[in-house]
């Protein structure tokens, strides 16, 4: 037989387009899972504490690695210092802001941002991949080391690869981080999967 490799995922329930919940990890770890990731991003605005204490839980309940999205993106940020950084997210402009303050906690500057105003999480799906095209290529013009989608429960992981050649700036889509890490406790190489789905999957991690 084949070998396989299993990542277990854990998602908001009105999450389509991919809260902390210990339980549910155990659940994914009687399928051998490689490692465990959770899917939500409340982390970057609650305080990113919160996504490490769950992480360690899983881990120490399953034995199995354990990572999130907001932890994976901000493995990317420090491993490449970045320091300036330009924001796309669908939230209300109050947890925009709350999520800014995190960051600039942790010395990394947002130098341009777009947010969509909305509340309800099913609804951040419905933003189209041009409307996130769009607001990208705008931040792109605040010249940042680094463009972060935030949310995944929006559609940017496709865009990245195809965005990044043209504005030549990286672009950390959480989706895509969480991935890219989850491959990576796994022990799984991500560089062939680079040119479809952009340039962190060529990080090694930590």
């Amino acid at each position: 037989m084949a070998h396989r490799t299993l990542l277990g995922m854990i998602t908001p329930s009105s999450n389509t387009v991919l809260e902390p919940i210990v339980a549910s990890a155990k659940l994914l770890a009687d399928a051998l899972p490689s490692s465990i990731s959770w899917n939500g991003t409340s982390a970057s605005w609650l305080g990113f504490e919160r996504d490490k204490t769950l992480c360690l839980a899983i881990e120490s309940e399953t034995g199995v690695p354990a990572t999130s999205s907001v932890l994976a993106l901000n493995e990317l940020i420090k491993k490449n210092n970045i320091e300036r950084i330009a924001l796309v997210t669908p939230y209300l402009g109050d947890v925009q802001n709350k999520i800014i303050e995190n960051y600039h906690s942790m010395g990394v500057h947002c130098v341009a941002e777009v947010h969509f105003e909305e509340r309800d999480n099913y609804a951040f799906s419905e933003f189209s991949e041009a409307d996130i095209e769009h607001a990208i290529r705008d931040l792109a013009n605040s010249k940042p080391q680094a463009i972060i989608v935030l949310c995944t429960n929006l559609r940017a992981a496709r865009l990245v690869a195809r965005l990044e050649e043209d504005i030549g700036i990286p672009i950390y889509d959480s989706i895509a981080a969480v991935v890219w890490k989850a491959l990576r406790l796994s022990g799984v190489r991500t560089d062939t999967l680079a040119a479809d789905w952009g340039s962190i999957f060529r990080q090694q991690d930590s």
